[in-house]
């Protein structure tokens, strides 16, 4: 189940509560796909879910403004677990930064990165995801393990 949103002070729209909150492809739809901008977000998601789980992605993590209270997001972040992936099976657009993402962002309504890549010194993605950018506090994101997903079955 998603959690209610919480304040940060500072930060412009609630967000999550800190941590790592399991949910599914069904409680996304219903929660954030609620308008005309939302929507289509939703089903770019959908499909890079249905793409990762070919490759045999078993975790999907799911961030940006899309999950927060923010009533018209741009896009949605996203990390994915590469740990017993098929890189073979992997699109290679997940794998295409540049030009800031654009390929991503195209396909998919969003953006990617391997869980476990860095995005500093020493900060991996998943790491960096839980904190909230206009106030360092940090924040929650969502976990959808694709293994589980009865969203993703005949899709692939």
């Amino acid at each position: 189940m998603i959690p209610a949103f919480v304040p940060i002070q500072g930060a412009p729209w609630d967000v999550l509560p800190p941590g790592v909150h399991p949910t599914t492809l069904a409680e996304v739809r219903a929660a954030f796909a609620t308008n005309a901008k939302r929507r289509p977000l939703y089903e770019g998601l959908l499909l890079a879910a249905t793409a990762l789980r070919a490759a045999g992605c078993g975790r999907l993590y799911l961030d940006g403004s899309y999950v927060t209270a923010k009533p018209v997001p741009g896009d949605y972040d996203g990390c994915w677990d590469p740990a017993g992936m098929d890189r073979t099976k992997l699109d290679p657009v997940f794998l295409d930064f540049s030009n800031k993402r654009q390929a991503m962002k195209n396909k998919f309504g969003g953006e990617f990165f391997p869980s476990s890549a860095l995005n500093g010194p020493t900060q991996t993605f998943l790491d960096f995801f839980q904190i909230e950018k206009f106030t360092g506090q940090a924040k929650g994101i969502l976990l959808i393990v694709l293994t589980a997903e009865p969203a993703l079955l005949g899709r692939a």
